[in-house]
Order: C-alpha cells, then structure tokens, then sequence
C-alpha cells in the first residue's frame, strides 16, 4: 500500500495534507460540526461534500472579481487543492444585522439592520474562545500592521458585496460572515490573500421571505437537519453534487 500523505494540521473541520508540490496543500473537509468552541459535537453525513462544493463556488467565483484567494482546484468531493500561506492569527467577521454574539453583547433583536457592514477581528485561540480584539492589540502584538489592516479591512469589504449579492439573488439574505486572510509571497513582495473557506459553516444566513435559518445556526441551536439546511443553500446556488446524496467520508491515502 502507498504511504499515507502527510497530515500538516487537522481542525475541528478540515484536514491539512501536505501538497503534490512545494508551496500546496490538500484542503479535506469532514462531517464534523461543533459549536460553542467544541462543546457541542456531532457527525453530519455530507456536510464535507457540500462544504467543499460551496466554498469551491464562492473561492471561484472571488476569483472572478478579483479577490485573491488560496484556492487552486478541487480534487474530488471532499478534497480541495489550495496554496500553502501564512495564516494571519484572526478570524475576520463581517456583519450586517445584529446577530449572534454582537446582539448579545449590544441589547438588539437579531436581524436589526446595521448602519454599515462592521467589521471585527477574534483572536484565533480556541482555548481562550477566539475573543474579540480591537485594532491597538493586533498591531501591538505583532499579528499584523496598520497596512495589513487596511489591506484586510479592503479584502472583507470586498468579500462582503460579492458575498451578499451572489445570495441576495438567490432568495437568501447574508445577515454575517468570517474569514480567514494569509500570507503569501511573490519574490521579495508579500500580499494578502482569502485563506480557509466560505461555507455556510462559516456565514449566518437566514431566508429571505421566511426567516428560516440555513447555517450552522441550525446545528448550534437545535433547529432542523444541518445537511438538508446546507442541500437548500447549494441546490439554490446550483451546485448540488452529482449523485444528489453526500457519499460518506472516506479518507484516501
């Protein structure tokens, strides 16, 4: 039998395999859904196939505007190709209602329209519950410069328009986001780029006429089946796999 590949990091979604070339990475998508930083597990059959199908979709479809990002290709339905980058140690939320954590913290119903898109950054560090940190700390400890959070800033803004357009034609309204933004180099030049996914694991998104809640807030508060909330988001979206029904997970060596 082949070796296996080598595992460079494993998540509580995703798998990082080591490339077929220096600079790349195999991107592998698992059934596995958490919520509460971990506290609440279970195995969805499917959710990595339609995880890797969308965020294949939007990273392309980023692409397309011009938006760098880290992907290359997807290999089959659970594994991605992508470019091996930095990771700049935040994860990037983008809101336009109140939701969430926010609606918590300020006292508004969830779904109150913001003036704006706000933008916030978490400190990723699951044993201190990725917590929310202002910009004097990221630049103080070295996560990244004032150009870089500019440059960020830029990048989920951008995210934001072509995210929020793409569903609001679909019928769905993108109440908020995160992503993840890395590094990479060029030579002597370093930009930034669209890193992790796009999925509904990582976007609040709710129907446009009913309400209805088809992200990872089903899971998280008990509100239906995750895979059918993700099969309506990719079946809109048209990028259902082939065989209709998510195979189930199977690693290849």
């Amino acid at each position: 039998m082949a070796p296996r590949r080598k595992k460079i990091y494993e998540g509580k979604a995703k798998i990082l395999f080591e490339g077929p070339e220096p600079g790349t990475l195999v991107q592998y998508f698992k059934d596995d859904a958490t919520a509460f930083n971990a506290q609440k597990k279970d195995v969805i059959e499917g959710k990595g196939v339609l995880n890797n199908r969308l965020s294949e979709f939007f990273m392309n479809g980023l692409t397309n505007v011009g938006v760098p990002t880290h992907f290359i290709k997807r290999l089959n339905m659970r594994e991605q190709l992508i470019r091996q980058v930095e990771v700049v140690p935040l994860e990037v939320i983008v809101r336009n209602f109140a939701a969430g954590s926010m609606a918590k913290r300020l006292g508004l119903e969830e779904g109150t329209p913001l003036p704006r898109p706000i933008v916030e950054y978490s400190y990723k560090n699951d044993e201190l519950g990725d917590p929310l940190v202002p910009e004097e700390y990221i630049i103080a400890f070295g996560w990244a410069n004032q150009q870089d959070l500019d440059d960020i800033l830029a990048l989920a803004l951008r995210v934001n328009d072509f995210l929020a357009g793409v569903f609001y034609g679909v019928g769905i309204k993108l109440i908020d986001f995160k992503i993840e933004i890395g590094r990479v180099w060029e030579g002597d030049f370093m930009r930034l780029i669209v890193a992790d996914e796009i999925s509904p694991d990582s976007c609040r998104l709710w129907d446009m006429k009913t309400g209805a809640h088809l992200d990872k807030d089903v899971f998280r508060r008990d509100l239906g089946s995750l895979t059918d909330a993700y099969s309506e988001v990719a079946k809109r979206l048209g990028v259902l796999p082939e065989q209709g029904t998510p195979e189930k997970p199977t690693l290849i060596n």
